[in-house]
């Protein structure tokens, strides 16, 4: 028996059939795109990416009677100067490229493995009021571009692929304590935010917070996926209960802690202005990026983290601690 094929010869059907087709595969790119990564090489798994849509608001500590609200900010540029290496002067001090992974730099130029406290304070700086504090970080990287770097031990010979991405914004911005008022930092003091080696240790230290701009208030320990308009931001939050006595410690961290989530700093410990570097770049929609990192760590967003050593003047801290205290929004720059 011959069966008739329903609109075989119908040139409606052959018209239509292209235009059904392009829906359906348009309609799963607007369903699924936009929460997964582009697959390319040096690209982390699909699950450390998430869609910022997904990603609930975080609440800030309501400030007590005796808070210190205001806040400071260093206008410090965005790296224009090019200064990176895989140095890290806090953690491997004096060991040239004991980083394995390049980190990007804003105020003091000449901030390297070999620094010391007075080649810090001698150099040049990008920051406003002769802050030659330092202030670093890895890099980001777009994974859809080959990095001139592509072949070189540490980097894309090591799995950091990639052209590196220079922020459109950086932010340094010094803040109070949601129940006390702040004292000032030692000068030379050193601090870390963050663990480099997160992704293959049971880790207390992991303090990466990604977002998107125009979402202030959402972050995510994966890299967020943003939409039309909007690109990656990376909040950067460094400890601020200082003990009183040390610049730096043995695991450079034992001297300077986070506070409790109400903002009240552990006992032996006094608040000090609070740092907060926030890293905006503008990439499109759907473009994949990376953090460099270690070889063992994959780029895993976890392992995001940063670098401070405080070459600020004398009057200058001064005057960031009393314009905190006295609830105001200050600034050099």
């Amino acid at each position: 028996m011959r069966i008739k094929q329903p609109f075989s010869n119908s040139r409606l059907f052959w018209g239509v059939l292209p235009v059904m087709l392009g829906l359906i595969v348009f309609l799963g790119v607007m369903t699924f795109g936009g929460d997964t990564a582009a697959t390319v090489p040096g690209a982390p798994a699909d699950d450390k990416y998430v869609n910022i849509g997904t990603v609930p608001p975080t609440r800030a500590s309501a400030a007590g009677p005796d808070a210190s609200t205001g806040s400071y900010t260093v206008e410090c540029g965005r790296n224009e100067q090019g200064h990176y290496n895989m140095d890290n002067v806090v953690i491997s001090p004096g060991v040239v490229n004991g980083a394995h992974h390049t980190h990007d730099y804003v105020g003091n130029l000449s901030t390297n493995a070999l620094s010391t406290d007075r080649s810090l304070a001698a150099a040049e700086t990008t920051c406003a009021g002769g802050d030659r504090s330092t202030y670093y970080w890895p890099v980001l990287r777009r994974l859809d571009r080959t990095g001139h770097d592509t072949h070189e031990a540490g980097r894309g010979a090591h799995g950091n692929t990639g052209e590196i991405v220079t922020a459109s914004s950086v932010r340094v911005e010094f803040r109070g304590n949601p129940v006390s008022s702040v004292v000032g930092m030692p000068r030379f003091m050193r601090l870390i935010t963050g663990d480099p080696v997160a992704a293959t240790t049971d880790s207390g230290n992991v303090r990466a917070q990604w977002g998107c701009s125009g979402y202030p208030d959402r972050f995510t320990r994966n890299y967020a996926l943003c939409p039309q308009g909007s690109g990656p931001t990376r909040t950067l939050d460094f400890p601020s209960c200082w003990n009183g006595l040390a610049t730096d410690s043995p695991d450079h961290r034992a001297h300077a802690q986070f506070p409790t989530a109400d903002g009240t700093c552990p006992r032996a410990t006094f608040p000090v202005p609070q740092l907060r570097v926030t890293l905006t770049y503008d990439l499109p929609e759907g473009t994949p990026f990376a953090v460099d990192s270690f070889p063992e760590q994959l780029r895993d967003p976890i392992t995001d983290h940063a670098m401070f050593v405080n070459v600020m003047p004398m009057d200058r801290m001064k005057e960031m601690v009393r314009c905190i205290n006295e609830d105001r929004q200050c600034g050099a720059g």
